[in-house]
């Protein structure tokens, strides 16, 4: 049994929660002493809970948190002194407006009766607050909403990004105006963008029917099309995934994507939240939560990619540092917390998909360049360079199995000019071959954990200059941050305004699986 600190899904009153083993699952229990007692799944598979927790790692944080009080997290969000990992990527909402009404969107975007669209200066001095975190700053921004791309100055925002030193600039969109104007996909490419995160939720007509009201395939494919017309050559796909909705196209998903990848790089899958009121038997028939997704995964790939293939994010942590020593200079660290999410690597070969740990000792990697770094502290000395770079020459390649490898590329070669160069071209080269699988499962009110908080990698930044972590900014903060900077939308020159949805995200969802 383990002890958190959660919060009450009614009153939101910080409660002590625990997780204990019930039928190889995880559960989480707390009792609110005004609402009652709250149950629901934390992770479904027991096992897997334990083997990631291993790889558990505590960053520093913020050398110059934006708040200090940090006594009764998470109402004082700002980034506070309690917080452990720096922003690994920041989400920036440019707009609240939407060109869809999708049932399941956590934004609830077009439903409020104003617009929340900051200004360029606005936007200038968020990306500024990022690029001054210490002790490492934030190099990757997704731009989001709403729908990014109904501004018709996005490029211009991307190419602000990009002159300011972010080197990784991605945009969250459905795709609609990417299909529908080629020329703006190209603005885009040509301002600086890296990267579309594309809302994908299967590879049919039924799951949008559910998922979005309407067929919206056809549109994803013309997206991608004019992604790789336009140059974008890094597509990843983003399934909302739910039960008896999608969670039969996971293999489907990956098939589609595996056979793209001149341009579809990965997919993120994210197991539904709920973020409203749903009753305990509808959150059990419901809930996915990642070990879920790592069986779909599994079972639809017919057992290429297994639950061994898998690590948490914190996992790569080792590489992180052991890079900061080589250069003499803090990278990115990404120490969310195990239970966040979690990712592999899959080649493709005639068809067949061969994850990277078929042929990669990857924890026998982690723990070399673990003990590398660990010697330096330890001797308080500092390697040169080249004496690392020499060591990682010598040793990398006893952990890879080149005969087990993907013929198309030489792994060891590849593996070697990353840590002795660690060059950009060296890893969009690993890229080019490479379809990455992930999922992150966003918390809601039934299994949230304020130790996950604190230690979340995605980060809103926010007009009045504060960065607030994912799970509570669309929990608690967005509409108080977009009501506050909002302007009422009959004020609005040229914006024209959407029908206010009346009902809640889970009325939709729960008439959309019913029907």
């Amino acid at each position: 049994m383990k002890s958190i600190k959660s919060l009450c899904p009614e009153c939101h009153f910080p409660i002590d929660g625990k997780l204990f083993e019930e039928h190889g699952k995880l559960m989480v229990e707390k009792t609110c002493s005004e609402h009652g007692s709250y149950r629901d799944i934390y992770w479904s598979d027991a096992d897997l809970f334990h083997r990631f927790d291993k790889y558990s790692v505590s960053g520093d944080g913020l050398s110059n948190p934006i708040t200090s009080d940090d006594s009764h997290c998470p109402e004082n969000c700002g980034i506070c002194s309690a917080h452990r990992t720096t922003t690994i990527l920041a989400n920036i909402d440019v707009t609240n407006r939407c060109n869809m009404k999708c049932p399941v969107c956590f934004s609830n975007s077009n439903a409020k009766g104003y617009l929340y669209e900051p200004s360029r200066d606005q936007i200038r001095d968020m990306l500024e607050i990022l690029r001054n975190e210490k002790p490492v700053r934030c190099f990757s921004v997704q731009f989001s909403g709403g729908e990014p791309t109904v501004r018709s100055d996005l490029p211009d925002i991307v190419s602000m990004a990009r002159q300011m030193g972010f080197i990784q600039i991605q945009i969250a969109t459905n795709g609609i105006v990417l299909a529908r104007n080629l020329d703006f996909a190209k603005k885009l490419h040509h301002a600086g963008l890296d990267t579309v995160y594309l809302q994908f939720d299967g590879v049919s007509e039924e799951p949008y029917l559910k998922t979005r009201g309407f067929n919206v395939f056809p549109i994803k494919e013309k997206a991608i099309e004019n992604c790789r017309k336009a140059n974008i050559r890094s597509i990843a796909l983003v399934p909302t995934l739910a039960k008896g909705v999608n969670d039969h196209q996971v293999g489907d998903m990956i098939d589609f994507a595996s056979q793209r990848l001149d341009v579809v790089k990965g997919i993120n899958f994210q197991p539904m939240a709920f973020t409203g009121r749903v009753d305990q038997d509808t959150r059990e028939n419901r809930r996915i939560t990642i070990p879920d997704l790592i069986k779909l995964v599994e079972d639809q790939t017919d057992g290429q990619v297994n639950r061994d293939a898998w690590y948490p994010v914190p996992f790569v942590v080792p590489i992180s540092r052991f890079i900061s020593l080589m250069r003499n200079t803090p990278v990115p660290e990404l120490s969310c917390h195990p239970h966040c999410g979690t990712g592999t690597y899959v080649f493709v070969e005639n068809g067949k998909l061969i994850p990277i740990t078929d042929f990669v000792d990857v924890e026998g990697m982690t723990e070399f360049l673990t003990e590398i770094v660990e010697e330096n502290n330890e001797n308080n000395s500092r390697l040169k360079s080249a004496s690392l770079m020499a060591k990682a020459a010598y040793r990398i390649p006893s952990f890879i199995d080149q005969e087990k490898a993907p013929r198309t590329i030489n792994v060891k070669k590849l593996f070697t000019n990353f840590f002795t160069k660690g060059t950009v071209d060296v890893t969009k080269e690993f890229h080019r071959n490479a379809l990455f699988l992930g999922s992150m499962h966003f918390q809601d009110m039934y299994n949230f954990d304020i130790e996950r908080v604190q230690r979340c990698g995605v980060h809103y930044a926010t007009p009045d200059g504060r960065l607030i972590p994912f799970c509570t900014y669309n929990i608690f903060y967005r509409d108080e941050i977009e009501e506050k900077f909002s302007i009422p939308l009959n004020s609005a020159a040229g914006i024209s305004s959407r029908p206010v949805r009346k009902e809640t995200t889970e009325d939709k969802f729960s008439k959309a699986v019913t029907h």
